[in-house]
């Protein structure tokens, strides 16, 4: 098998990584990270539970897959980091999860301008709250109350509709991003992918909410809208190599009939991507996503790759995404009105689990 790098010189490994993001976790339990938007050379530390528990996700992922040292150091970085989580829990003491802490709101923590605005305090959200919920102990009442809570929120469930997504989605009764009542609903392919795998994961009833948000998922890969706009798509992704990874995820661990027909489009488009992503973490995405699609793993050049940590960016924040005027929206999209966020430790999760893969090829 071939060997890979790090700048240093050191053989890149599995086992290597873990204990590099052993060594990335703080005293906290949390990962480090950074909000940026380069267009402004705008730059400062987060403190947020989504990095950190899509990083334990991850590596909790692939526990089964490396030597039994490493699989006690995965425990170690799950069990310290869910010491950090009750700090992001929702502020009235509900069992969802916030971006960032709550009591007190620390809403674009270790800012200036943006947490002294109320606009810019978000409500808890499923993308958080089901990475939390799928990396901790809940009990079997507790992923009922959120199935529930859900609900609450879903498309038409509130007298306030979608008016943010294609017009042919607006009756949809998809799940929300937000939970917040005073928020607009919000669709965004990735966040519904992970609160899909949560529910799947957790084998509770299903309805016509999780019905309705997989006619959404499958119909912006077969209509093409999520190559054509992956923003209006995932407005906290907006690339489509993410779509692809998070859908891929979810297809590779459940069976699931609604989305068994978009199998060769993610395909197609993944190999496509392939050829004109410039950045290897998001080639790296998707040779994984291939791999759980059923096809062969690209091999990807990991020497040096942390090189390229610097100029990915896996989740966004559009600062005029949660208007729902035209005039304002048409906005959003754009780089200056984005925040890119970065975390090294999940980087480093992704690598770990595509060099898995690879192993099992």
């Amino acid at each position: 098998m071939k060997r890979y790098f790090c700048e240093n010189m050191t053989v890149l490994s599995i086992d290597s990584i873990i204990q590099r993001i052993a060594d990335l976790q703080g005293e906290t339990g949390l990962f480090a990270s950074f909000r940026h938007n380069p267009a402004v050379f705008y730059r400062r530390p987060d403190t947020n539970v989504f990095f950190t528990a899509v990083t334990v996700f991850t590596l909790q992922s692939l526990r089964s897959a490396v030597a039994p040292e490493s699989q006690q150091l995965i425990d170690r970085i799950a069990k310290r980091a869910i010491m950090a989580y009750p700090i992001f829990r929702n502020k009235d003491g509900l069992n969802t999860y916030n971006f960032w802490p709550t009591r007190p709101s620390q809403h674009f923590s270790n800012g200036y301008v943006f947490r002294h605005f109320e606009h810019f305090r978000i409500p808890d959200d499923i993308d958080d709250t089901a990475m939390v919920y799928l990396t901790a102990p809940f009990d079997p009442a507790d992923r009922l109350w959120l199935k529930d809570k859900l609900g609450q929120h879903a498309n038409g469930s509130q007298p306030q509709r979608i008016r943010n997504t294609y017009p042919d989605y607006q009756q949809l009764q998809a799940y929300s991003t937000w939970f917040g009542k005073h928020m607009g609903v919000d669709f965004d392919a990735c966040a519904l992918s992970n609160i899909l795998y949560c529910i799947y994961q957790y084998d509770v009833p299903r309805n016509e909410h999780d019905t309705d948000s997989l006619v959404y998922l499958r119909s912006i890969v077969e209509s093409g809208r999520y190559l054509a706009n992956p923003f209006r798509c995932a407005p906290h992704y907006a690339r489509t190599a993410l779509i692809i990874y998070h859908l891929s995820r979810l297809m590779a661990a459940f069976r699931i009939a609604e989305l068994e027909p978009i199998r060769p489009r993610l395909i197609a488009d993944a190999r496509l991507l392939m050829t004109t992503s410039q950045n290897r973490v998001e080639r790296l995405l998707l040779a994984t996503s291939l791999h759980r699609l059923g096809e062969a793993t690209p091999e990807i050049d990991l020497d040096g790759i942390e090189q390229d940590f610097a100029t990915f960016h896996f989740f966004i924040a559009g600062l005029l995404t949660a208007y729902e005027q035209p005039w304002l929206r048409q906005f959003a999209d754009r780089p200056l009105m984005q925040m890119r966020w970065q975390c090294e430790a999940h980087c480093w999760a992704l690598v770990a689990e595509y060099m898995s893969l690879v192993e099992q090829d």
